[in-house]
């Protein structure tokens, strides 16, 4: 298995020591400019939501404001959780915009942990999902996308590299990118150095690692197990209720306003709906050869090590 040292300092929690990730470099892409994370003033109690794309960043993104606004079917993530180093945002603009903010802040990140500020203080949760699920839906969220959203990502000022250029017409390319280069020529992130990353950083005490797989087999186990980390305050049984029915994926579909980015009708051909797609998991069984998934599986287990790609196969439920 490959190995990334992420790991260096001390963090001393209930008088216990722990290495802690350090940040080591910075990642510029047509979509991320990590420095954004250089100068931000966390508060204590401040959430990042980590994923990589189409891992089930927006599901998790739910779950957090549901909990934190105990059910409210008004609470918007699409407002309140900034994708924090999209590098169309105007810095200033965002920080004051969570500077303002009173209500427990969370927010999203797609970088690599040693690419992130790692704070002591706040709360990380990351979730994963089994890399061919990822690829059919961000397949399907690129090609969903419309001429402007190419021209935001690659004519805004400052970019860095190559710029986004839309897929071809099967995820099947998208997957043998996967495998051949690890998509960071094609779409400016790596899939296996960032997973095992942040499996790596697991045992920090104020990071909770979850998994597509185990919302979708248990929500509202799941969420329990979100809000116990969160050390969210306990709900009223009608405010559970409506937390968790708020994060299934039919009434997130129904209401995908609150969580698509607000200029979606301009970015996305079925705005708000396209955002918002399946959360469909083996939609690249009737599509990958036998041979197909034999490569995707050893590979995985030599990026990742056999406890690592089985998790990221199979989730926490099924196999623990």
């Amino acid at each position: 298995m490959a190995s990334t040292d992420i790991t260096s300092g001390v963090s001393n929690t209930n008088g216990t020591t722990h290495s802690v990730p350090t940040k080591t470099r910075e990642v510029q892409t047509h979509h991320m400019d990590s420095t954004a994370w250089n100068n931000f003033k966390f508060r204590p109690d401040d959430i990042v939501i980590s994923t990589f794309p189409k891992n089930g960043t927006t599901w998790t993104q739910q779950i957090t404001c549901q909990l934190l606004h105990a059910g409210d079917e008004t609470a918007a993530p699409n407002v309140l959780s900034p994708w924090f180093e999209l590098r169309i945002v105007p810095r200033e603009q965002l920080y004051e915009m969570l500077e303002a903010q009173t209500n427990r802040r969370f927010m999203k990140t797609h970088l690599p942990v040693d690419a992130l500020v790692w704070n002591p203080q706040a709360k990380y949760i990351f979730c994963a999902r089994d890399g061919r699920d990822a690829i059919w839906s961000m397949h399907n969220h690129l090609t969903a996308a419309t001429d402007v959203f190419y021209q935001l990502f690659n004519d805004t000022p400052g970019r860095v590299g190559p710029a986004l250029e839309r897929p071809g017409e099967s995820p099947r390319d998208m997957f043998v990118q996967l495998l051949e280069d690890d998509m960071k020529d094609s779409f400016g992130w790596k899939f296996w150095s960032h997973i095992r990353g942040w499996w790596e950083a697991r045992s920090q005490p104020n990071l909770l690692l979850i998994h597509y797989n185990d919302l979708k087999a248990d929500l509202d186990g799941e969420m329990r197990r979100i809000a116990k980390f969160l050390e969210i305050p306990e709900m009223s049984p009608e405010q559970w209720k409506a937390a968790v029915e708020h994060c299934t994926f039919d009434w997130m579909k129904a209401h995908a306003e609150l969580a698509a980015p607000q200029q979606a009708d301009m970015v996305w051909k079925e705005g708000a709906k396209s955002f918002i797609h399946k959360g469909t998991n083996g939609r690249w069984k009737d599509v990958l050869s036998e041979e197909d998934n034999s490569r995707y599986l050893e590979r995985a287990r030599q990026e990742l090590g056999e406890e690592c790609a089985q998790w990221l196969e199979n989730g926490r439920l099924q196999w623990t």
